[in-house]
């Protein structure tokens, strides 16, 4: 018997894919690749802030409470 799931991510993911590709409509391979590069770009700058944030919230203390 199959539940009524809360979610699908095989669903999410084509509504992802739908989205990105109605964006990308009408868009020339120079603005694509554009695009793709902007949004690669943006991504690693987020991924390096929050990896510094986590590490930052990782690391003990530092004081001299002796």
């Amino acid at each position: 018997m199959m539940k009524n799931k809360a979610f699908d991510c095989v669903e999410m993911k084509h509504r992802a894919a739908e989205k990105v590709q109605a964006h990308l409509a009408g868009m020339s391979d120079e603005e694509t690749i554009a695009y793709f590069k902007r949004i690669g770009d943006e991504f690693r700058v987020r991924q390096a802030t929050l990896r510094k944030a986590k590490q930052s919230q990782e690391m003990p203390a530092t004081g001299t409470d002796n």
